[in-house]
Formats: C-alpha cells, sequence, structure tokens
C-alpha cells in the first residue's frame, strides 16, 4: 500500500519541535557563570573556526549579549546553524576542562544559540563591511556553508561576492538536509539574510553548468570557489530499489523542510540503511512523524558506527530500533508497493572481511525504506566545468588545505566537495580560509587570524605550544589539535 501521512498538523509540530530549546535568560547565566574562562582554552583550540568561546560566553555573565553575539559571528558567520548542529560534545564541550573534575561540560552550544538568537531576533546587524570596495570581484559555486562563509568573509574584506545556486533557496544542507527538530529552514535563512546584508549577491535557480559555464566565471570573475557539496546517495545495488517508497535519506528530509509537517509520507514500519549521523537524522524523524517503527540497518556491528555516539543515544531514546549484522538482499514489492525487505546476518569471515551468514536469511515487513549509505563525490560535474582540476583519488578537490587554493591558479575550493564530507562547521572554516587566501591572492596582504582547529589537516599529534592535551572525541574524529600555526 502507498505510504501517508500520520500526524496532526499540532503533533506533528509538537514531536518536531526543538531538540533542545533555547535557554531562558536566567538559564543561560546560571550556566555562563560555569566557565572557568581558560587563558588557553582547549575549547577554543577544538572549534574549526576558532569562536572565543571564554569570551563570548563572559560577556553573557555581564548581560552584554550583542557582543556576545558579535564574537561568535565575526568568527564563525553561521554561529547559529553551528549553535544547533555542530557534534559539541566531540568538539569544544568535549574539550572542556570541567570534565578533569568529574564535572558536567559548559553548555557551550546552547550558550552559543542563546546569543545569536539574540541578533537574529533583534534583526541587528553586526557583521559590518567597509564603505570604500576593492573592486575584487568573487563568484562563488553553490550558496552552502562553504561558499557563505567564503562570501561573509570577503564582504567585510571590501570586496563583492556573487554566489550561483541552483536550488530557489540558498543554504545547501543547512537548509535542506539536517533533521528539523535540530534546524528549521526558517533558522537557516534568517542567518543568510544577515550574510546578503553585507552586499552579498545570491542568485537561485542558477545552475552553473547549465545556465554559466565555468570559463565564463574565470573570465568575468577575478576569483572563483568551488562550494558544491556532494552528489546522490549511492545504490544499494538490490532488486526493489527503484520502488515508490524507497527514497534517498536527504530527499526524505528535504521533503520535510519543504512542505507542511503533517503533509509528509511515513511508513508504518521504516528501515533506514546506513548507520552514519544523517541516517539517524532519518531514523528520528521518521519516528517522529508517526511511524510505528524506525529501524537502523546495518551491514557491521555498533562498534563500527559512523554516528556519534550521543546520536545513537538519542535514536534510542526516540524509541527507534537497530539491526547490527544486517543487511538487505532484496525489497519485496506487492501490487507496485514496497512490501517488505529480505535480509540476511552477517559476521567477520577469517579474512577480517564482512560474509554472510550461511541460512540466515529472513523477511522483515517494511513498507518504507530509506537509504543513507553515504553520498558520491560530484567527480563528472566538476571536471566538467574545469577539465583541468586536479582531483583526489577519492574524488574530492585536490587544494592546499591553508588557503583552498586548487591546481587551476585563481580558483579556490572548499566544503565537501573537497573534504569528502564533514561537519558545518568545518565547511565554514575552509570558506573563511579560501576567502583569506584570495584576499590575500590578489592584494598581497596577509590576513592572521585566530587561531583554529586542524582536525582535517595532517594527522598525528600537534606540535603546537600550549596544546597537547586529547580532545574527548571518537577515533573518527582528530585526537589532538593544533594551538597556532594555521590562521583564518
Amino acid at each position: 500500500m502507498p505510504i501517508e501521512p500520520k500526524l496532526s498538523a499540532a503533533r506533528a509540530a509538537e514531536n518536531m519541535g526543538d531538540l533542545e530549546p533555547r535557554y531562558s535568560d536566567q538559564e543561560a547565566r546560571v550556566e555562563a557563570d560555569r566557565c572557568l574562562y581558560c587563558f588557553d582554552a582547549p575549547c577554543i583550540n577544538s572549534c574549526p573556526t576558532g569562536i572565543d568561546i571564554p569570551g563570548f560566553i563572559k560577556k553573557i555573565s555581564s548581560d552584554n549579549l550583542l557582543g556576545s553575539a558579535r564574537t561568535i559571528f565575526q568568527a564563525n558567520p553561521l554561529g547559529a546553524s553551528c549553535a544547533r548542529v555542530c557534534p559539541t560534545e566531540v568538539l569544544c564541550e568535549g574539550a572542556c576542562v570541567l570534565l578533569d573534575r568529574d564535572q558536567q561540560p559548559v553548555k557551550i552550544g546552547r550558550l552559543q544559540r542563546y546569543a545569536t538568537d539574540f541578533v537574529l531576533d533583534s534583526g541587528t546587524q553586526v557583521l559590518k563591511s567597509p564603505d570604500v570596495k576593492s573592486g575584487i570581484r568573487v563568484a562563488l559555486i553553490g550558496a552552502g556553508p562553504a561558499s557563505l562563509a567564503c562570501a561573509a568573509e570577503l564582504a567585510q574584506l571590501g570586496h563583492e561576492a556573487v554566489l550561483f545556486e541552483k536550488q530557489n533557496q540558498p543554504g545547501g544542507l543547512n537548509t535542506y538536509g539536517i533533521a528539523y527538530y535540530k534546524l528549521t529552514p526558517e533558522t537557516s535563512l534568517r542567518e543568510i539574510n544577515m550574510i546578503e546584508a553585507l552586499g552579498v549577491e545570491i542568485r537561485t535557480n542558477v545552475e552553473v553548468g547549465k545556465d554559466v559555464d565555468g570559463a565564463e566565471l574565470q573570465r568575468d570573475f577575478d576569483a572563483v570557489f568551488i562550494g558544491i557539496g556532494l552528489g546522490n546517495t549511492h545504490r544499494l545495488s538490490i532488486p526493489g530499489e527503484d520502488l515508490p517508497e524507497v527514497k534517498e535519506s536527504l530527499a526524505f528530509i528535504a521533503e520535510i523542510h519543504t512542505q507542511p509537517l503533517h503533509t509528509v509520507p511515513v511508513g508504518e514500519c521504516v528501515a533506514v540503511i546506513g548507520c552514519g549521523n544523517t541516517a539517524i537524522d532519518a531514523v528520528t524523524q521518521a519516528k517522529r512523524l508517526g511511524a510505528g517503527s524506525a529501524v537502523i540497518v546495518y551491514r557491521r556491528g555498533k562498534q563500527d558506527m559512523p554516528a556519534y555516539e550521543y546520536e545513537y543515544d538519542l535514536a534510542k531514546l526516540d524509541g527507534c530500533e537497530f539491526m547490527f549484522h544486517t543487511r538487505p538482499v532484496e525489497i519485496l514489492e506487492k501490487n507496485g508497493h514496497v512490501a517488505g525487505v529480505r535480509l540476511v546476518r552477517t559476521r567477520a569471515g577469517e579474512s577480517g572481511e564482512l560474509e554472510d551468514v550461511p541460512g540466515s536469511e529472513f523477511v522483515h515487513p517494511f513498507d518504507m525504506v530509506i537509504k543513507a549509505l553515504g553520498q558520491e563525490k560530484m567527480t563528472g560535474p566538476i571536471q566538467a566545468l574545469f577539465p583541468d582540476l586536479k582531483l583526489e583519488d577519492g574524488g574530492t578537490i585536490e587544494r592546499d588545505f591553508a588557503t583552498g587554493l586548487t591546481s587551476i591558479a585563481g580558483v579556490y575550493a572548499g566544503g565537501d566537495g573537497a573534504n569528502g564530507g564533514s561537519e558545518v562547521v568545518d565547511a565554514v572554516a575552509e570558506g573563511k580560509r579560501a576567502a583569506r587566501g584570495i584576499h590575500e591572492m590578489l592584494t598581497g596582504d596577509k590576513i592572521e587570524g585566530p587561531r583554529q582547529s586542524t582536525r582535517l589537516g595532517a594527522p598525528g599529534k600537534a606540535t603546537g605550544a600550549g596544546f597537547d592535551r586529547p580532545v574527548r572525541i571518537p577515533e573518527l574524529e582528530r585526537t589532538y589539535f593544533e594551538s597556532g600555526g594555521i590562521h583564518g
């Protein structure tokens, strides 16, 4: 049977409400007063954008919310979004020194939201661009977090930034692809309005490669920034994959962001294939939209899942289930619709490779399947735009980490298309670094900025002075951060 919406408008809105509501004034002050205001704060070192975290928290304590928000946005122009979606438990809060005292870390993310919401609600413009412009023009492909951060930085340096976005709204995953209970499109777009107020131009419904080509951008602009993300979800390559109730995770999340919540159809028994953070977003939202059961199906074990532990705990609290060491082999059909999924148990073979357990096949009556297997690299479209651009072996864009410069002079890159897929805050950091690389290349003026985490840089223990303390993050993250040497 076709799947249908399950909830009333009121119930859907309640279920998809904020994961962590905004602090009250009293709550914010009490939490801010827990901060020790460390001199060489490890929380700053663990923030990819180098926000002065003790500084903005101190301003909250002194009731200077405007100054607090300015401190955040000057370091991270998407500070309101990152306050909601950053994995703070494994970044700034995971580095909080209170953990060494067996205390709960300062709730940095919630304090950041408290300050940035004050500015968004009041409409105050805390970022400024100079009155005298440089005459330098930069084209940015895509209007996701990396391009937005790059454009905001360029505008504050006096340059003209023009973004080309194929969707009808800017923001990329912030607008279309993050769990609704974490970040709503409204918040994403309000923050983007602040960036546009700097003089940044965003041309939506313009697809580079179709409506304008790469050579044209190189001719008409002084520099080009490639801020495109990743492509479609990888296919399962099993029978029944093209049935109407089989959806890509990001397409499912985009439905939630682009139509009324109570009109989004969801199955009674939903399978989400994969176990990354996007899979968790999909399974929890399916459950919150009224699915009777929502189940993660993952071919490996819990210890192998890419999702953060706290995301796993969130899904469990929402009543979601997990089938580990299980993979789908066929999606069953009845009258043109999903009627179940044939599954098989897996185990590690003698060589360490996964193998199916003989005789372990079984059928589960799923009526909706969401694929969350990771996204394809945009290798083809990128090479079509810039045939001479060098790519890494994995299909990401080869570029200098410190400046974003690619193998083509005047062409820079950052974000998921360059790093293969990471956090929003990483895309912001890469966009800012590229903006400063562009500025230095075109003006000769090198900008020294706040220290930033190098967690996407070279592996191994950092050697920067003053910080060699391990940060509490999973093995899939870098364990040590450099306190200096990378600026921007």
